[in-house]
């Protein structure tokens, strides 16, 4: 068995390259038995389970041939994609996973997470997700229309990059007690979101930063666990 994780691919119509390169992956790891645990931000931006295009179609129907191989797959919402649900996952047998998940293989504890809870530092982010992220707000949003949904998650993304230009690069990675608190109970702890791929050590633990889909670079950072916890972090070429 392969237990494969990747993190934010930004997959969108206006970027088929990713798409594709999506489609290899899955290709590729589709006769090794693969977990799939995609760490959010799987999508550029996701405005609901009922947003419908031919392009998604087809993202659907390669996850719906990678699960009747044998295969599952498992995700986690990101700041981009964090309005995605059950209803979606529903299509191809996929499972959502919580905010933080520990999985364990040959005894060792993985810690999951997108990435974003760990940057603390990015006080006026961390407000804006907790706004956004309740309960109450998603399900006032997910009633609203398509295309006002739509404008929205365009604007969200202005303003991000608006925000970003502002911020210094330590106010946006991640803070250190954060994840020294999050390796307390686990032995690994596996994450994106930073765009920083790398591998840090914690006092003598690994964290793994996976990296970004990259049209310019045309290449991801991915990491590759095997059954008996032995670990890779491998680069993926897209075509």
């Amino acid at each position: 068995m392969t237990y494969l994780f990747i993190a934010d691919l930004h997959l969108s119509p206006e970027h088929p390259r990713l798409v594709r390169g999506f489609f290899d992956l899955l290709d590729q790891y589709k006769t090794q038995n693969t977990q799939l645990f995609i760490l959010g931000d799987w999508f550029n931006a996701w405005i609901g389970d009922d947003y419908t295009a031919p392009w998604l179609d087809e993202v659907v129907q390669h996850l719906q041939q990678f699960n009747q191989a044998g295969n599952q797959i498992y995700f986690q919402v990101g700041n981009r994609d964090f309005a995605l649900g059950q209803a979606f996952l529903d299509q191809f047998n996929g499972k959502l996973l919580p905010d933080i998940y520990i999985l364990t293989i040959a005894q060792t504890h993985f810690r999951l997470e997108h990435g974003d809870a760990l940057c603390t530092d990015d006080v006026a982010y961390q407000r804006f997700k907790k706004v956004i992220r309740n309960p109450l707000v998603l399900k006032i949003l997910k009633s609203t229309p398509l295309n006002f949904r739509q404008k929205l998650a365009n604007g969200f993304r202005k303003r991000s990059r608006e925000s970003q230009q502002n911020k210094s690069y330590e106010i946006m990675d991640v803070n250190s007690k954060a994840v020294e608190q999050a390796l307390e109970n686990t032995d690994i702890l596996i994450h994106g979101h930073t765009h920083r791929p790398a591998i840090h050590d914690v006092k003598n633990k690994p964290r793994i930063v996976l990296g970004d889909w990259r049209e310019k670079t045309s290449e991801a950072m991915i990491l590759e666990v095997d059954e008996t916890g032995k670990w890779q972090f491998i680069k993926w070429r897209i075509r």
